[in-house]
């Protein structure tokens, strides 16, 4: 993109130089240039996001209107919490990074094709509780779909099961934007299972499921400790899903080969190698299948697209690296020895990651958030690097990775 972009959103201001740096991030060092001025205002968690993601469109090639045009967007499905000061605390609890920062980039990476960027977002962040989390998130995602033509048809079917009156977790709603060329993103939607109680989540999905003419999906699905997200592609998708994701407590590698429920999928060493550089020694060791994570829990998700057999067309695995790593150094090299067993180029994520953030990478844990391997029938094998924003607070390093005892998300 042009090295010049000056505009401004509602009040929210983006710097005029955007320039994503290509030096390795391992040595990437803490901005210089003096006291900051007290002149001027204060960043806001809109500003820092938008900032974030223009230095990332740039670095995955996303030309200059899309990237502007996607920076905007950004700023709408945040709402008034676009224009809220960092210097304040987060205005809400959001599960969906540890500090509470309601954004997420990703990188999607395969073998044969240059990187996917998305972004995930909670639109009704800082709404006021979780009902209106929930309907300030609805909104945003109905405007999205008058905006870019899409309907909502499959989320509306949903609506009284994962938006009662009195929903019950922190989350309520989260939107995907996976950034295409053209500046029309695909958009997924992310649902909580346990809205009217963590004890009717299954319930709670199987009757999505059938709604959605999945009527067999559930009963297909590995055994996990509780469903933590319903999800749903909506828009423009050759093959739109619906996907399930469970929670894996105290996983071994073994255990996790076992998991995919896809016809012909991963082999079991490709899976088992994929934990074992995600996790590298954050497993604590255990009898039955080898070293077990017993910190935040793997997932898996399943996504379904056609109706008839019932059978999964993709399978992933998330191992959350930052809580088996001693600081993102480290979890670097984890994502760095993943890439390299699946053949893709290390590049784009050096990039992205110092577009996301100029401290040392050793002075942090937690800006790698997850690793991703997935599989789609038809497609070759994905890696994901989940990018966290890190706008309110960075989570210290650790002596040992065994002292991080975190078991959110």
């Amino acid at each position: 993109m042009p090295a010049s972009i000056g505009w401004a959103v509602s009040g929210t201001r983006l710097p005029r130089q955007v320039s994503a740096r290509a030096a390795r991030p391992a040595a990437l060092r803490p901005e210089t240039g003096g006291t900051p001025d007290a002149r001027q205002p204060p960043e806001t968690l809109g500003g820092h996001a938008a900032r974030q993601l223009l230095r990332l469109c740039e670095t995955t090639g996303l030309g200059a209107p899309d990237s502007v045009a996607y920076a905007q967007t950004l700023l709408t499905a945040l709402g008034p919490a676009a224009e809220r000061s960092l210097a304040l605390p987060p205005a809400y609890p959001s599960l969906l990074s540890d500090d509470h920062t309601p954004v997420e980039f990703s990188l999607s990476c395969t073998p044969d094709a240059d990187p996917t960027l998305r972004v995930l977002l909670e639109p009704g962040y800082g709404a006021g509780g979780t009902a209106a989390n929930g309907r300030a998130g609805l909104a945003a995602v109905r405007g999205m779909a008058r905006r870019w033509g899409f309907d909502t048809a499959r989320l509306d079917e949903l609506e009284d099961l994962f938006f009662p009156p009195s929903p019950q977790g922190p989350l309520a709603l989260w939107c995907a934007l996976e950034l295409v060329p053209g500046g029309i993103p695909k958009v997924k939607v992310y649902l909580n299972p346990a809205a009217s109680g963590r004890e009717r989540s299954t319930t709670t999905v199987r009757e999505a499921l059938r709604r959605l003419g999945h009527d067999r999906a559930y009963a297909s699905l590995p055994r996990g400790d509780r469903p933590l997200f319903f999800a749903l592609d909506l828009g423009d998708w050759d093959e739109p899903r619906v996907k399930v994701y469970l929670a894996h407590h105290e996983l071994t590698g073994a255990e996790a080969a076992g998991l995919s429920r896809v016809p012909g999928g991963p082999a079991r060493a490709e899976v088992e190698g994929f934990f074992a550089a995600a996790a590298g020694s954050g497993a604590d060791g255990g009898p039955g299948g080898g070293p077990r994570l017993r910190r935040r829990p793997v997932q898996s998700c399943h996504a379904f697209t056609e109706t008839a057999a019932g059978r999964p067309s993709g399978f992933t695995l998330y191992v959350p690296v930052r809580d088996y790593a001693r600081h993102d150094g480290e979890a670097l090299d984890r994502a760095l020895a993943v890439l390299e067993r699946q053949g893709i180029d290390p590049g784009p994520l050096l990039r992205s990651l110092a577009a996301v953030t100029s401290r040392r990478l050793q002075d942090g844990v937690g800006l790698i958030a997850y690793l991703g391997l997935a599989h789609q029938e038809g497609r070759s094998p994905r890696v994901t690097a989940y990018l966290s924003s890190e706008a309110y607070a960075v989570r210290p390093p650790v002596r040992s990775p065994q002292t991080s005892r975190s078991s959110r998300r």
